[in-house]
């Protein structure tokens, strides 16, 4: 078994397709919000996304613990099993900062994107916010349900079943966990173009943390702003390839 197979998930597999989209997810996520994805994807891009250690098809394996050795696992992933054919890095929230670190890391071995979009997160030199900013680890699990269900991130019709929404609870709370242990190490950057996207009503200050991203882009960059919260609004996020600039054969 190749390394990447228990990593990556295919949801229309297209091994002929002339490039690749690579999803990394949120704090708490899985592969279920971008699978959809792949219906809005031409027949020249493949859609491949990234599971987490704990989830879906690696559930039984236990959660990641520190950021170093879950970022060098989808490195590794991403270098053996898509960097054949040019590809595309896409984060979203804590998936942002590891996009990037993994686009750093692959670029150092010679097999980087060929483009990398960052959404709805601080920037890595002022990841994790320790200004109390939701959500973190000091918050109860009531608390991080509410975060959840206020941000879009937990259905309501989840919140009807306990063991389900105990399960979120708990993804999450690893997933931060592995997020306090990041690092910026200063003087990292990424070669390739970058387009940092996010929503207009995310949280405190969005276009502010959106620009500290800019300092780290050693290529060109673009800085776009969307309507919405954390993941923008639903029209916007169920056609969200469209807003990749790197993916030209899509109209804007």
């Amino acid at each position: 078994m190749s390394t990447g197979a228990k990593i990556l998930v295919r949801p229309r597999p297209r091994p002929q397709a002339s490039r690749v989209l690579v999803c990394i997810g949120y704090s708490g996520g899985g592969t279920a919000p971008f699978r959809p994805w792949a219906t809005q994807l031409p027949d020249d891009t493949e859609l491949v996304l990234v599971c987490y250690p704990g989830r879906e098809g690696r559930f039984t394996e236990p959660y990641a613990t520190e950021w170093d050795p879950l970022c060098d696992e989808v490195v590794d992933a991403v270098v053996t099993d898509v960097a054949t054919r040019p590809y595309v890095l896409f984060g979203h929230s804590m998936g942002a900062v590891m996009a990037f670190e993994v686009a750093a890391r692959a670029e150092r071995r010679g097999r980087g994107p060929m483009a990398l979009t960052v959404s709805a997160s601080e920037a890595p030199t002022d990841w994790p916010l320790r200004d109390g900013t939701p959500p973190h680890l000091g918050q109860s699990d009531d608390e991080l349900v509410h975060w959840m269900s206020t941000v879009g991130q937990l259905p309501q019709a989840l919140l009807d079943e306990p063991e389900l929404v105990q399960m979120a609870v708990s993804l999450l709370r690893a997933d931060l966990t592995v997020s306090a242990s990041y690092q910026y190490r200063p003087g990292t950057t990424v070669q390739a173009p970058m387009q940092v996207v996010y929503g207009a009503e995310d949280g405190k200050a969005p276009a502010g943390h959106a620009q500290r991203w800019t300092e780290l882009a050693a290529g060109r960059v673009r800085v776009d702003e969307l309507p919405g919260g954390h993941f923008y609004t639903p029209e916007i996020w169920s056609v969200f390839p469209s807003r990749i600039a790197s993916l030209t054969s899509f109209s804007r």
